[in-house]
């Protein structure tokens, strides 16, 4: 995307800038992350590289960030899954329950990861 030509920097200014962030928003269609990270390097750009100060930007189109509800199971659910599940897939499918961790997470799990005498009453 070429916003603003072949233009050095130094010659641009905060309307400018604008002027590239906000169809990302728009006709890019990118993430609000993904803006917010390209707004954090232009700043990052002017003002340690290139010593200048922009002026904010109050007209820019943000990206929106989306509302991601998370997918949980309900008990029964779980129970019906269990029960289908036998061997290390019941135990992964049981430890993923039970703590809460994402699958990467259980599956780098190392024995000595693991306190097999943990009962709720804990020893110092």
């Amino acid at each position: 995307m070429q916003a603003n030509g072949r233009r050095h920097p130094r010659e641009l200014r905060g309307v400018e800038v604008e002027r590239f962030l906000s169809p990302l928003a728009t006709e890019g269609n990118v993430a609000a992350g993904t803006q917010n990270q390209a707004l954090a390097a232009l700043l990052f750009l002017y003002r340690e590289v290139l010593g200048i100060t922009l002026a904010w930007m109050d007209s820019m189109v943000r990206a929106k960030r989306s509302a991601r509800v998370p997918v949980v199971l309900s008990r029964e659910k779980v129970g019906r899954l269990l029960a289908v599940l036998e061997g290390c897939d019941w135990l992964m499918a049981a430890v993923l329950d039970g703590t809460g961790m994402h699958l990467l997470e259980c599956l780098r799990l190392r024995v000595k990861d693991v306190d097999f005498c943990a009962s709720g009453n804990y020893r110092s």
